[in-house]
């Protein structure tokens, strides 16, 4: 009973913080999701490299956060762009300092650091992108895909534990992730979709309805692979949570699984037909 009340209320102070964070302003948001870049990358090194290659891990991690410094300053400040190239420099420096190490086994070891580069630290460094109406802060269309996201977890949960617990029950990925369903799977996709439909018509979505149907199927699987592929990560290097910042719900990176390739994918279908 104690953990499902701290779960809870460490639940209701995150999704608080989220929204806060993402409509209030745009120094706020800065600071939250470097805090969440910063984080994530910090624990997925954990997680691949435990003490090994630490100045490298560092490295990655202040090009990760220049790079989003440097984007978002474009976006919010009117930063000259050329100044994103600083962020190249910590990543220039990673393979020269790979050359000085005293010893060279398990070099490949140093291509986890630009693992977590591209998967974390590139689609959050480039959400700065999507906050912007011209010269106006505006969050809502981010906080709406996060909406999405959360309610597809939502209804995944709620169906799948009703459903899709059962022996007969057919398994979603059962080497991956053992407790998900087809149930789950079909029940967070109604539920996003749903949830798109309804922002579509609060407007908070400005786009034709049959965009924002298959902008929920889009956010609804993509959160999905984003979820199986944090799982694949875990399993591989043996560990249940991705870190324990956020009691009761693990790590940084257990939360924003989902985003990291929902998010992206849902900004690329809406590119494509020239909504974004």
């Amino acid at each position: 009973m104690k953990e499902l009340l701290t779960r809870t209320l460490t639940g209701i102070a995150f999704l608080v913080v989220m929204v806060f964070g993402l409509i209030w302003d745009r120094t706020i948001f800065g600071c939250l999701f470097i805090i969440i870049l910063i984080q994530s990358l910090r624990e997925f090194y954990q997680m691949a490299l435990g003490r090994r290659l630490r100045f490298q891990q560092w490295l990655g991690e202040l090009a990760g956060a220049l790079a989003f410094i440097f984007v978002a300053g474009y976006c919010f400040y009117g930063l000259d762009l050329r100044w994103l190239a600083a962020a190249l420099i910590p990543l220039l420096l990673i393979p020269v300092s790979c050359l000085l190490l005293p010893s060279h086994e398990g070099f490949s070891d140093v291509t986890y650091i630009y693992a977590g580069l591209l998967y974390i630290a590139l689609p959050i460094s480039l959400s700065p992108l999507l906050m912007m109406d011209g010269e106006v802060f505006d969050g809502w269309f981010l906080l709406s895909l996060f909406i999405m996201i959360w309610c597809s977890d939502v209804g995944a949960y709620c169906i799948g534990t009703a459903f899709g617990q059962k022996p007969n029950s057919r398994k979603l990925a059962p080497s991956i992730s053992p407790k998900k369903s087809w149930w789950g799977f079909w029940g967070g996709l109604v539920f996003c979709v749903g949830v798109a439909v309804a922002l579509h018509y609060l407007t908070w979505l400005p786009f034709p309805l049959v965009h924002c149907i298959v902008l929920g199927v889009i956010v609804s699987v993509g959160g999905v692979c984003g979820d199986l592929f944090e799982s694949l990560w875990k399993r591989h290097f043996g560990v249940k949570d991705s870190g324990n910042c956020i009691p009761g719900h693990g790590g940084m990176l257990d939360r924003f699984d989902s985003s990291l390739v929902a998010i992206p994918l849902a900004c690329v279908y809406l590119s494509i037909f020239g909504l974004l």
